[in-house]
């Protein structure tokens, strides 16, 4: 018998998205669902034309007044209408009342938070699942917090953030849900309490992989509740969200100040014309967007640990990531693998590695990465467990202690000109073949001085040292600070270049050269290389070769 899902608002824009997903589940019948038959006939026609293989059908239906639902004998009901800052439990109700499981893409923390509240008894009356905030947050920010920290022995600070491509935050609901928290005081825990911050407030840059530096503050969503109390979080926990081109997080903050100081009530009247004004810029941007879930506290042996789960997307993906977990309930429901009934938020229902496979096919990428800050040597500092599951010629090299040195073999190569004179400054090695090459490596518990010796007269050194940014670390050559990402592999860890400085300026990164390097082993043997180039100046440097271990002191 053909399970048949009702999904409300199937013609918005997460709608689509997830009827494009469920319209491969070939035993199912989906009904697309929403106030107006047109857009919906339109949506039908395009996941017909794209092969579906689930039955489609489509039915008018306002979720402000679902009496015609039962009608469509719904086994699950989604609502991906929104925006979801009101508290609204007639859709819910019905759904329950016609038999199905309900799920929704709530994002609004009150909604969240009162959603079980008279709902529970009723669905567990009729053996179904009703589950809100199947979305982004809190379902996937909860399952990340539970993948990277579900043994540790305490959360000290949670700290997500979300930043969508341009192209996803001019819907009608999206922003909407943004301005009606703008400027307002939000409830978040925060130094160990709760203390009220302004919304739109807290404005900060994070890194988030695969995309670089964006301009993130504070929103108000589940999080903020479901994490302090679900992970005992000792310190803060907040959730932080910015469009991909800072100037409309920046806008928001800005516009934020009329309400906190009164001279407004609330920014959502400004809801249409600053749509208009985000899809007017939006091809000024990529359209990627991605989120980051960074926790900090004590590993399962009581050690400082830190953790940061990361995914970004393609161009257009972006808004098939708040669907992933709704997919992956109801595939959980459909399997028999969630046998839950009663009312209750989203987070803790599927697995991250549930939800993740629901993005199969399409340009959506994530990763993991583990620090350990309070470790000695700045490589298991920066990498974590990681560090240790690396080669042993690797792990050797990089052992840290009071002195290593490696000795081996290396060549250089590099152009003339104005790269010579860059070499020169820097005290990099010209070009040529170094058969008696040495690396020393000094730690002293803070960093690493790494003195590379090419010859009697040719010597390089630089100061190794770790960021507050999880596997970030800079390598200081003079007053000049270049910034990378330590990203492991099966066979060492690549440096990858993020910015560099100029003492405590931050330099403009198209005025960077490229920066290729690699630590790794091959046949047993500790091997390195480096390229350095600048698109004025050519190659600067580039070396490789390989070392051995040759003395140590710990």
């Amino acid at each position: 018998m053909s399970r048949r899902i009702v999904i409300v608002g199937a013609a918005g824009m997460f709608g689509r998205r997830l009827a494009a997903r469920l319209a491969s589940w070939s035993e199912v019948t989906l009904v697309l669902a929403g106030r107006r038959a047109a857009p919906l006939e339109a949506v039908g026609r395009t996941l017909l034309a794209a092969g579906a293989t689930a039955a489609i059908e489509t039915a008018r239906l306002d979720r402000q007044g679902p009496d015609g639902l039962v009608s469509l004998a719904p086994w699950a009901v989604v609502d991906c209408a929104g925006p979801f800052q009101g508290f609204d439990d007639r859709l819910v109700r019905a759904a329950l009342a016609a038999g199905a499981h309900y799920v929704d893409l709530a994002d609004g923390r009150a909604f969240v938070a009162g959603f079980a509240v008279g709902i529970d008894a009723e669905a567990k009356a009729v053996g179904r699942l009703a589950a809100a905030g199947a979305s982004s947050t809190p379902a996937l920010t909860a399952a990340a917090v539970q993948h990277l920290a579900g043994d540790w022995r305490c959360i000290d600070r949670i700290e997500a953030a979300i930043s969508p491509g341009a192209r996803a935050v001019h819907g009608g609901a999206v922003t909407r849900a943004a301005l009606s928290w703008a400027g307002r005081p939000l409830r978040v825990f925060s130094g160990g309490g709760w203390r009220m911050r302004p919304g739109g407030g807290l404005l900060r840059r994070r890194d988030l992989p695969g995309l670089g530096r964006r301009l993130v503050a504070l929103a108000d969503t589940p999080d903020l509740d479901l994490l302090p109390a679900r992970f005992a979080v000792r310190d803060e926990a907040l959730f932080l969200a910015g469009p991909e081109l800072g100037v409309e997080t920046l806008s928001l903050s800005l516009l934020a100040v009329l309400v906190r100081l009164g001279l407004v009530r609330t920014l959502e009247p400004l809801a249409p014309i600053l749509g208009r004004i985000a899809g007017w810029i939006a091809p000024m941007a990529a359209d990627r967007g991605g989120m980051v879930v960074n926790v900090a506290g004590l590993d399962a042996g009581g050690r400082p640990a830190r953790a940061r789960w990361s995914l970004w997307t393609g161009p257009g993906d972006g808004p098939f990531v708040p669907t992933l977990p709704t997919l992956a309930i109801l595939r959980a429901l459909a399997e028999g693998r969630l046998a839950r009934a009663g009312a209750q938020p989203a987070a803790g229902l599927v697995t991250l590695e549930a939800i993740v496979a629901e993005a199969a096919g399409l340009a959506i990428s994530t990763r993991v990465d583990y620090g350990a800050p309070g470790d000695p040597v700045l490589a298991r500092r920066l990498l974590g467990p990681a560090f240790d599951a690396m080669p042993a010629a690797v792990r050797a090299a990089h052992a840290g202690g009071a002195r290593v040195v490696l000795k081996g073999r290396g060549v250089a190569r590099g152009s003339g000109g104005l790269a010579r004179l860059a070499r020169a400054f820097a005290g990099m090695p010209g070009p040529g073949v170094y058969p008696d090459l040495a690396v020393e490596i000094a730690g002293d518990g803070r960093g690493e001085t790494w003195t590379r010796r090419f010859g009697p007269r040719q010597r390089f050194r630089s100061r190794l040292s770790d960021r507050p940014e999880i596997g970030r670390f800079q390598e200081a050559i003079g007053p000049l600070a270049f910034l990378f990402d330590a990203e492991p592999d099966a066979f060492g860890f690549r440096w990858r270049f993020v910015g560099w400085r100029f003492g405590p300026l931050r330099l403009p990164r198209w005025l960077a050269p490229n920066i290729h390097a690699r630590s790794f082993a091959r046949d047993g043997r500790y091997r390195f290389s480096v390229a350095v180039a600048h698109r004025w100046v050519g190659v600067i440097l580039a070396y490789a070769g390989r070392l051995a271990v040759a003395e140590t002191a710990p």
